[in-house]
């Protein structure tokens, strides 16, 4: 059939509605969880941008002053480290730590030890800079910008090398570990 000279031509959503109907598309199977890993990837990520949002917020007291962006900043900050970043730790200390603590390797036992003994220092930190965040995020003038200048980055730089530990050396361990076992199960399943 030919389009009539006189008529304006058809829009993209009307040549689209006289397209006959796609066939719905078939569900993809679902990737299954790295045992939870990519879980607390996404929590080392969305730490890196509460730390930036950290950082941001000393930024704006020291230029602007209590204002409701400072407030909001600081609720950001609380939610994240009083939620999600605190259960963080707790998961890998029931999750991770005790995997790794099963096997024979020293120098696996050494990391375990260090990024416990992190998680004291951070949660330590946190205690003595809540206060100030807390005040801030109510809106009051309770806080010390001084303190928070000298310990934000110093938590920062805890934080920032913690995750990475865990990222580059205990996670890639315990993923092995996991994979180890697993083949084991299936073996020993089969024979």
């Amino acid at each position: 059939m030919k389009a009539d000279p006189q008529l304006p031509p058809p829009s993209a959503l009307e040549a689209a509605a006289a397209l006959p109907l796609r066939p719905a598309r078939a569900q993809r199977a679902s990737r299954p969880a790295r045992d939870g890993f990519e879980w607390l990837d996404a929590t080392h990520r969305a730490a890196r941008e509460m730390l930036l949002k950290f950082s941001q917020l000393v930024r704006h007291l020291d230029e602007q002053g209590l204002d409701v962006d400072a407030e909001s900043l600081a609720h950001e900050v609380l939610g994240f480290f009083e939620g999600p970043g605190r259960h963080h730790h707790a998961d890998e200390e029931r999750l991770v730590f005790p995997e790794l603590e099963a096997l024979d390797d020293t120098e696996l036992h050494a990391l375990v030890r260090r990024l416990r003994q992190d998680h004291h220092w951070i949660e330590l930190d946190w205690r003595e800079l809540r206060p100030h965040v807390r005040a801030v995020a109510d809106g009051f003038n309770g806080y010390e910008l001084p303190l928070l200048q000298a310990a934000v980055p110093v938590f920062e730089a805890l934080y920032i090398d913690h995750m990475a530990l865990e990222e580059q050396q205990v996670y890639p361990a315990a993923q092995q570990a996991r994979a180890r076992q697993a083949a084991g199960e299936t073996a020993a399943s089969c024979g």
